[in-house]
């Protein structure tokens, strides 16, 4: 068992992991590759019989499976698959042309920027760059002064003579970074850490529990390691021992993949392309989303929401209602509560006159008192325990009934469940929010007969996917807000960070979570605006909804309201701010967004993915960029001072008080409650609008474009619901700034930040005047205080 703090009390759930056995000392078990022999060759790699030590042989395949990608294998027979692969496939390598040459006893696969490197006898792997760069090498084991084992190098390990493991590991320099592995709440920097391949409901967001595990890291070392298997993986990230990153594969077989950059977007392109593009959610998704809150709700009080929230000028595109909606005590009925809601019809075409989109809160479990129970059960629609009786678990952790969970292998189950929500969405629903599916417990019984912990990780793909595929047959788009995900989960936009406290310290956990999801190749991510559980302190709300806002997307969602006018009127002047500074951005969020559909590179952005040279921006794990353009530093306690690290290679704005400031240094700075730490490239071009009631569709118009420094830059906005991209130019000709508009964009004005402006601006060759900067956001009568560090 994993070591525990005395009398600390932790957390049991019914789909806790199995653990690995534990080893008895000695080494009796450990079957490492020894040494291996050409079997074949061929126009996209090697196969290899391997020889291990206990003289046992196996099948090992090292082969290019795209530009820059090496894929490797090891297993008894090559044709096995991970055992997740049953329900669905993760990763889609393509056949791709390879480099193959076998001489003096070693194996070059080049595949372009990554050239595998195999020693036969005894057996080495490496991974060196085209020029002979080293990427990594793998670890030929460790031994102690005493011979003892200390690192379990590649082959696979039984335990009473079963097979445990199948393992890899690879040496690390002691000053090597390790980024990735899914939404962690944990440190940016992985080192030291060991991620477990496994979805838990993460009970608050502050420990190493993940809604959404990936099994990817990203090394600044400039490459990345993919390890294709949906089971519980295990990553020891240099934690017992400094020197190594070992991998536990407890499947039918090892295969991953190493995908070389150099830069962390190009690895992230590469992840991408073997799993999927992000699926683009519809524009008004970028809108705000305002939630019910998690506690009894009416239709008189959703219509009221939505008169106020107009009334009270307060942008907002979509009104969630969370499990309220249904009869209490029949959640997952996925009917409305007939007391509460008399007129959905109604309420629905009333709320969208007003230009509001429906979501509805939703899971894949079934309570035991539901009408639907019986009719599920009796077609064999639910997972079942090992005896073949339905499988009731505890999915609600004692907070309400018992639940079945329904089984998403079996296709009629799928259906059946779909043709509860197709009636909704034909009614007007927009989205649904996909909560939970972290449950399966490990002992259940599939129909496609595979085991609960086969099944786990994937289910959550397999819910979103089901809920996608009829949200996109009935309304059009694929778009659901998700609280659990998996290896290629990027195709399910939006998912959201959980059930967060509604703390300082949450709100740092939170965005720790966005940054390594987003660096695990999932883009379009968000959080409980205000915290999840509890109430928010004023400041608190303020804070996190200035965080909000300048996310990917926002939905503002507790425990208790989130509603602006709930709080002091100085807190909801603050907050209603926020969300307008965010609306006023939506034409740069929404190019930010399309090119982050492309390429598989995260919106909100940890400082390594643009400036991977910057050792300091690969510790730098409480602020981001938004786009490449905008730094975003959260204030993280209710003094209103942080520490900010500037990247290097640029300088950058401070979007409240225009003050440059060059790159590469520290500042300490105190902000009042009415802005945040925000700041902007110098030279970006940044595309803005008045902000709105909602975010509108088609193209955007009446366009202001805000040049920070009134100096060269050249911007791309992209646009997928307009006509095309459009490349924007601005060139500096002594007192005269030229701004070129190639595309579609609406541009209608100049605005200029700086402290040396230009008197001119010709705009397509037109001269025009130049247009006051308005604030995005506060006042200017409180000045920042800002020193270097």
């Amino acid at each position: 068992m994993p070591y525990r703090p005395p009398l600390v009390p932790y957390e049991t759930f019914v789909a806790d992991p199995p653990d690995l056995p534990v080893r008895a000392p000695g080494e009796e078990g450990a079957d490492d590759v020894l040494r291996a022999e050409v079997a074949a060759t061929d126009a996209h790699g090697v196969t290899l019989t391997a020889t291990c030590a206990s003289g046992r042989t196996l099948v090992a395949r090292v082969e290019a499976a795209g530009d820059g990608i090496i894929r490797v294998r090891l297993a008894d027979d090559l044709s096995v698959r991970s055992r997740s692969a049953a329900a669905l496939t993760l990763v889609h390598p393509q056949p791709h042309p390879a480099t193959v040459t076998v001489a003096d006893g070693q194996v070059r696969v080049g595949a372009g920027g990554v050239v595998a490197e195999v020693r036969l006898d005894p057996w080495g792997l490496c991974f060196v760059t085209a020029d002979g760069r080293l990427l990594l090498a793998a670890d030929g084991g460790t031994r102690d002064i005493s011979g003892r084992r200390r690192t379990l190098p590649l082959g696979r390990s039984t335990v009473d003579g079963e097979p445990a493991a199948w393992h890899e590991s690879f040496v690390a320099p002691g000053d090597e970074r390790f980024v990735g592995f899914g939404e962690k709440f944990t440190p940016l920097d992985k080192r030291g850490q060991r991620p477990l391949m496994w979805n838990f409901d993460a009970f608050g967001g502050e420990s190493d529990r993940s809604h959404k595990n990936v099994p990817f890291y990203l090394s600044d070392r400039g490459y990345g390691v993919l390890v294709d298997s949906g089971l519980p993986v295990q990553f020891d990230v240099c934690a017992s021992t400094h020197s190594s990153v070992q991998i536990l594969v407890p499947d039918d077989l090892l295969d991953y993949y190493v995908l070389a950059g150099p830069t962390p977007a190009q690895v992230l392109d590469r992840l991408d392309a073997l799993t999927g593009r992000p699926y683009l959610p519809p524009k008004w998704a970028f809108g705000a989303w305002i939630s019910s809150g998690f506690f009894p709700d009416s239709q008189e009080r959703v219509r009221e929401r939505a008169r106020r929230i107009r009334e009270r000028d307060i942008p907002c595109d979509v009104l969630h209602l969370d499990c309220y909606w249904q009869v209490a005590g029949h959640w997952s009925d996925l009917r409305w509560d007939a007391d509460a809601f008399p007129d959905p019809d109604g309420m629905l075409k009333d709320l969208t006159e007003q230009g509001f989109r429906m979501c509805l809160w939703m899971n894949p479990y079934l309570m035991t008192g539901s009408p639907l129970y019986a009719e599920a059960e009796a077609a064999g629609y639910f997972l079942r325990r090992p005896d073949g009786s339905t499988y009731v678990a505890d999915t609600w952790h004692g907070s309400y009934p018992e639940c079945a969970l329904m089984d998403l292998t079996h296709p009629a189950a799928v259906r059946w469940f779909q043709n509860l929500l197709r009636p909704l969405l034909a009614q007007g629903v927009a989205v649904f929010k996909t909560d939970f599916a972290e449950g399966v417990p490990a002992d259940a019984v599939a129909h496609n007969g595979m085991t609960g912990v086969e099944l786990h990780n994937v289910y959550a793909l397999l819910f979103n996917d089901a809920v996608a595929d009829v949200t996109e047959e009935v309304a059009g788009h694929r778009t659901v807000w998700a609280r659990s995900s998996y290896l290629g989960g990027q195709r399910h936009s939006a998912q959201w960070s959980g059930d967060v406290n509604a703390t300082w310290p949450g709100m740092a956990s939170t965005l720790r979570g966005g940054l390594s999801h987003g660096l695990s190749g999932v883009p379009f991510w968000s959080h409980d605006t205000g915290g999840f559980h509890g109430t928010p302190e004023p400041d608190l709300y303020v804070r996190w909804t200035q965080f909000g806002a300048l996310s990917p997307l926002v939905r503002l969602h507790g425990t208790t309201s989130r509603l602006p006018w709930e709080f002091p009127p100085e807190a909801e002047r603050h907050a209603v701010e926020a969300l307008r500074l965010r609306y006023r951005l939506l034409p740069y969020l929404w190019s930010a967004a399309v090119a982050s559909a492309r390429t598989g590179g995260p919106m909100l952005r940890a400082l390594l993915v643009d400036t991977p040279d910057d050792p300091a921006a690969w510790t730098a794990d409480l602020q981001y960029r938004l786009g490449t353009d905008l730094l975003v530093a959260p204030v993280l306690d209710r003094s209103g001072e942080r520490a900010v690290y500037l990247p290097v290679g640029d300088d950058w704005h401070d979007a409240y008080t225009g003050q440059r400031h060059p790159g590469g240094r520290h500042l300490r700075v105190r902000v009042p409650l009415d802005r945040l730490p925000l700041y902007v490239r110098h030279g970006a071009l940044i595309p803005t609008v008045a902000p709105a009631a909602t975010v509108g569709t088609g193209a955007f118009r009446d366009v202001t474009l805000v040049a920070w420094g009134g100096v060269d830059g050249v911007t791309v906005v992209h646009d997928a619901d307009g006509d095309g991209d459009t490349t924007v130019t601005a060139a500096r000709d002594g007192d005269t700034l030229r701004v070129r508009v190639d595309g579609p964009l609406d541009v209608r004005r100049i605005s200029v930040v700086g402290t040396d402006p230009p008197r001119r601006v010709v705009l397509d060759g037109e001269p025009m005047p130049v247009t006051p900067f308005a604030p995005w956001f506060g006042g200017r009568d409180r000045p920042a205080g800002i020193s270097p560090i």
